[in-house]
Order: structure tokens, then sequence, then C-alpha cells
């Protein structure tokens, strides 16, 4: 059993690693002249087109109760984590975007001990998630002690940070039901059709001359394919064998 949790363990890291670059990703493609919702919208819809193509039959949820904590999973995993964090990236540096966005472990403790009464706040579970705060800000940061703060991007980056613990919550209320792959694409067919109505302020970019542009469609491809459907794919899995704590 403990060399089976080790390999969660390690599958959680990899999803972990992997999205730390997607920092990156994201602000190349909003200087290219994708908007928050674009990037999103792409890269789910191409990860949920993958898995239909993969895996196309449909299968109805339990009851209803179970869907609204799908539509809560794509919400708070998909639309509204996607525009929070890279409407972020659009006003502050990426580097704040990634320390505040570093706190979702912290709050995801939090929300479960709240919400589902579990999880027990241990000291040593509470200095050792700031210890690993403190060791992303000495990251982040390269030892610089000057701190650039941008109000709304900031507090963007940390609305970001409490939908993924609410993320959590939810993946935790529904890895008993369902198997990893099924919760997933769930996750990004919510995620699509909750950013709908964004569209209905800021028309979708189609633009092939921007969208075809090897340095776009590139970026594009990973955030789909590895940052999306492979990465939400072993998180799943992980909180589903490890905990959301």
């Amino acid at each position: 059993m403990q060399n089976k949790n080790g390999a969660y363990h390690l599958m959680a890291l990899a999803a972990v690693v992997l999205w730390g670059t997607t920092f990156v990703s994201t602000k190349k493609l909003l200087e290219a002249g994708l908007t928050p919702a674009d990037i999103m919208f792409y890269r789910f819809l191409l990860a949920y087109g993958v898995m239909w193509i993969c895996s196309p039959r449909i299968r109805w949820p339990k009851n209803w109760r179970d869907e609204l904590l799908f539509v809560g999973a794509g919400i708070s995993g998909g639309s509204l984590y996607f525009l929070t964090e890279n409407s972020a990236l659009g006003l502050t540096l990426a580097s704040n975007v990634a320390l505040l966005v570093a706190t979702a472990p912290i709050l995801t403790v939090i929300l479960t001990r709240l919400l589902l009464k579990s999880g027990r706040l241990r000291n040593s579970l509470i200095a050792g998630s700031f210890i690993a705060l403190l060791g992303v800000a000495c990251v982040v940061y390269n030892g610089s002690v000057i701190l650039q703060v941008h109000p709304l991007g900031d507090l963007l980056s940390f609305t970001a940070a409490l939908t993924w613990a609410f993320y959590n919550i939810f993946l935790k209320k529904l890895d008993g039901k369902y198997n990893t792959l099924y919760i997933t694409r769930k996750v990004f067919f919510y995620g699509v059709l909750t950013l709908l109505p964004v569209f209905l302020i800021r028309p979708l970019t189609t633009d092939t001359a921007i969208l075809l542009r090897p340095m776009v469609f590139s970026n594009l491809l990973f955030l789909g394919l590895i940052a999306s459907l492979f990465c939400f794919a072993v998180w799943n899995a992980a909180v589903k064998h490890l905990g959301t704590t």
C-alpha cells in the first residue's frame, strides 16, 4: 500500500510541476492577443474532444445531486479558476500569481476541516504548509526582497487559489462514486459550458492568423493535451487515493 501511495504522490508531483510551467505559456498567449476566456476555452475544448474520441459512450450520473456536484467542479476547477488566474496574469506579475495560487493547499486543508469535518489541523501540517509556501516565495522571487503589489491582479490570484480549494472538495465528494476519467471529462464539459456566457460580453477569438501562429498553436496544444488532459487526470486520481489534504 505504501508503494502504491508513493506512486500517487509522484503523479500529483508531476501534475504540479507541469502546471507550474503554464504561467509562462499563458502569459505568451495573452501577449499574442488571446483573452483569458479564449485560452481556457480552447485548452478545455481540446482536452474534452480527445477524451470524447477515446471514450464516446454517454453515461449519466446516479442522481441530480451528483450532477450539481459536477457543475460545481466544472466551475471551480474550470471556468472560474482559469478566468481568475488568466486574468490575474494580465494584471500582475507571474511571480505574484504563482505565489498566491500556491496558497491553495493551505486553503484546501482549512475548507476540508470546515466543510467535510475531516483532515485534522495538526501543528506539523500547518508548519509544513507555511514552510512550503516560503519555499515557493524564495523560488519565484529569486532572492529579491522588493515585492510589487497589484491589488486587482493579486486579489484575482487569491480567488483562483480559493476556487481550486473548492474544486478539491467537490472531487472528494465524487471520487467514491465515479472513476477518474469520467469525473475529468465531466469537469471539462461543464468548464466549457459555464464559460460560454462570457463570450456574450467579448466574442471568442477565431482569427486563424492568430490561432495558427506556431507559438500560439504549440502553447495551446501544450495547455490542452498536457496541462489539462494529462494533469487533470493524474491529479484527480491522486486526490481520489490520497485525499484532499
